[in-house]
């Protein structure tokens, strides 16, 4: 499997050294941590959000789902979630429901939750149903040093 061209320009012109781990295919990021023998701590999914002012992918752990009314709270107005539609338009490159938690590659902008911040290893989508990307945590958290941060989620 290869990854997005998109990722992969944007972790280069980032100097982000990155791994691919292929992994059979599942229907959620939950899963996939539980295939790929991550901990679902460290898998950050990306979940599509809209609000007035366009599109925020909320990046949250995968053991995590996103609590809607902090995102809107952060930006000071209400946010819902994109259609699948729309995911689609905006992520051409991926397949759906397996977009990359890293929304300044395709330039939206990206709200990042805290409990993804200061870890040693971050593990995210690779635009389809059969790959993960894997960063070291501290590059994650410095392309993500510009994203919006807060505590957005809540356990499942």
């Amino acid at each position: 499997m290869t990854i997005p061209n998109t990722i992969h320009e944007y972790l280069n012109r980032a100097g982000v050294p990155y791994d691919v781990m292929v992994h059979k295919r599942t229907g959620c990021a939950l899963a996939n941590a539980h295939t790929a023998h991550i901990p679902a701590a460290i898998l950050a999914k990306g979940v599509l959000l809209k609000y007035a002012n366009g599109y925020i992918l909320a990046a949250v752990p995968a053991s995590h789902q996103v609590r809607l009314e902090e995102v809107g709270s952060c930006l000071h107005q209400p946010v819902a979630l994109a259609s699948e539609q729309e995911v689609t338009d905006l992520f051409k490159d991926c397949a759906p429901g397996a977009i990359p938690a890293i929304g300044d590659a395709y330039e939206i902008n990206t709200i990042i939750d805290d409990r993804l911040e200061g870890q040693n290893d971050i593990f995210f989508e690779g635009g389809d149903h059969y790959s993960l990307i894997h960063i070291d945590g501290p590059d994650f958290d410095e392309i993500t040093d510009d994203c919006f941060h807060a505590n957005i989620s809540m356990r499942h």
